[in-house]
């Protein structure tokens, strides 16, 4: 399974991006979808999560202004970014994680990050 990231860009403070994460085939088994983000000189970092149960965890610099959501249909989750600013400058990097609990073959993916850059 690959997933492929995008939407990325160039944009100014204040502006909006949507990003796209969209799986080759579908992934059973899900326990989590998620946002992470790597700044340049700084470590990766989690932007937002969001379970199978539909519950959601923001990091404090973004909440309200970030959305996550998934398209089970299509295989694809998104976050809607709003309000952009210029530390949001980052590779933005989709995760999926499925469920330790069972034994299967592969728990993670990770998408090949897409990068956004908020000029000021």
């Amino acid at each position: 399974v690959q997933l492929q990231a995008s939407g990325g860009g160039l944009v100014q403070a204040g502006g909006s991006l949507r990003l796209s994460c969209t799986a080759s085939r579908k992934i059973f088994n899900i326990d989590t979808m998620g946002w992470y983000r790597q700044a340049p000189g700084k470590q990766r970092e989690l932007v937002v999560a969001l379970t199978s149960g539909g519950s959601t965890n923001y990091a404090d610099s973004v909440k309200g202004r970030f959305t996550i959501s998934s398209d089970n249909d299509r295989n694809t989750v998104y976050l809607q970014m709003n309000s952009l600013k210029p530390e949001d400058t980052a590779v933005y990097y989709c995760n999926i994680e499925r469920d330790k609990t069972l034994s299967l073959r592969q728990y993670e993916y990770w998408g090949q990050g897409t990068l956004v850059t908020v000029s000021s």
